[in-house]
């Protein structure tokens, strides 16, 4: 495990970078139920401040004042007061990027996930932020973990996405044209549609 962590200098970089390069990353999560772990199929960036999206630009009480903190934290949130959201600290100190984890395609504990999320397609598991975290058993109580160095939460390296793309982010109504979300086209654990600019331009 501790020979492929990303350490925090992967995380200590502007959003869309860290974004881009979370895609074929694998997040591992341990739990009473032991280690789950997924490759990373689609993460989007928040710029901060200046991004009319991100929280950070209009909120800085509660769990969200983490973003401002050290690179490599976990932001947590709930979206309609439902479903946790795993978010992963990027840029520096003082200024507040973040990264939304929104799929993965399940490698280890994947009896778990279908006990976690009944009768749902395994290629559909993890499709979705919120799905991601009820299948892995991410809740609210990760927050501030330190994903470069904790035992609970960390990633690895992985394998280099198949069809990496580029699109427009999606659930959002503020700055709705920048295309900040990345993922993998070819994975059927990809939480919505699949249109977006090839990472690779021109490769056949």
């Amino acid at each position: 495990m501790e020979t492929s962590r990303l350490t925090r200098g992967f995380y200590a970089r502007p959003s869309i970078e860290v974004a881009r390069d979370l895609i074929g990353r694998v997040l591992h999560v341990r739990d009473e139920a032991g280690v789950l772990s997924g490759t990373i199929v689609e993460a989007e960036a928040y710029g901060g401040e200046t991004d009319p999206a991100a929280h950070a630009s209009f909120r800085r009480n509660g769990n969200v004042r983490v973003v401002w903190g050290m690179p490599g934290l976990v932001y947590m949130y709930t979206a309609y007061g439902l479903h946790a959201m795993l978010n992963l600290v990027t840029d520096g100190e003082g200024y507040a990027g973040a990264v939304l984890i929104r799929a993965l395609e399940p490698v280890t504990g994947i009896e778990t996930m279908r006990s976690r999320r009944p009768e749902i397609p395994d290629g559909r598991l993890c499709a979705g932020p919120g799905s991601l975290c009820r299948a892995c058993g991410i809740t609210l109580a990760d927050q501030e973990t330190d994903v470069a160095a904790s035992d609970r939460l960390w990633l690895t390296a992985g394998a280099a996405p198949r069809d990496p793309r580029a699109g427009v982010r999606i659930g959002i109504t503020r700055a709705v044209e920048r295309p900040w979300r990345f993922f993998d086209a070819a994975s059927p654990s990809v939480s919505a549609h699949r249109r977006g600019e090839s990472l690779f331009p021109g490769s056949g």
